[in-house]
């Protein structure tokens, strides 16, 4: 079953906050990510999950799998910018990791974020993070993970 979509209105809003620099005040599970549009050539923003974090890199999801817009433009060109809480207007490389470390991430992030893994879930319609059991093997290709390592 397809992930459901989330109203582009809404998944849209947090990028004024992070222009501004207040996007800390979201939290430190979401992002902003500058990319670079695949065919246009121009800056586009999207507003992303963390779904793992360490002082060279941060990890997001693509809810939409391969499908998601930002994500075919990541592949197509890694070279991105990473607004967070700390981190503001930083270049970054951006890649898509295998799957089995893809798995690994979101059982460690399903553990250790029990109410927003489930939250993104039931947001996406993808069952497996809302319950207890083992995520299966094709879990990376409905949820591909980016490792957005920071270039500084």
């Amino acid at each position: 079953m397809p992930p459901k979509r989330f109203p582009r209105r809404l998944a849209r809003a947090p990028i004024p906050l992070f222009k501004h620099g207040l996007g800390g005040l979201l939290g430190p599970r979401v992002l902003m990510l500058q990319h670079r549009g695949r065919r246009s050539g121009l800056a586009r923003y999207v507003v992303l999950e963390v779904v793992g974090r360490t002082p060279e890199a941060v990890t997001v999801v693509s809810g939409y799998a391969g499908k998601a817009q930002w994500f075919r433009n990541v592949q197509a060109d890694p070279a991105v910018r990473v607004w967070t809480g700390r981190r503001v207007d930083v270049a970054a490389h951006a890649e898509v990791l295998p799957a089995d470390e893809a798995r690994s991430t979101l059982e460690d992030y399903r553990q250790h974020h029990r109410r927003a893994a489930r939250a993104l879930g039931k947001v996406l319609g993808i069952e497996d993070l809302t319950s207890d059991e083992p995520l299966p093997p094709d879990i990376a290709d409905r949820l591909p993970l980016v490792r957005l390592a920071y270039d500084d």
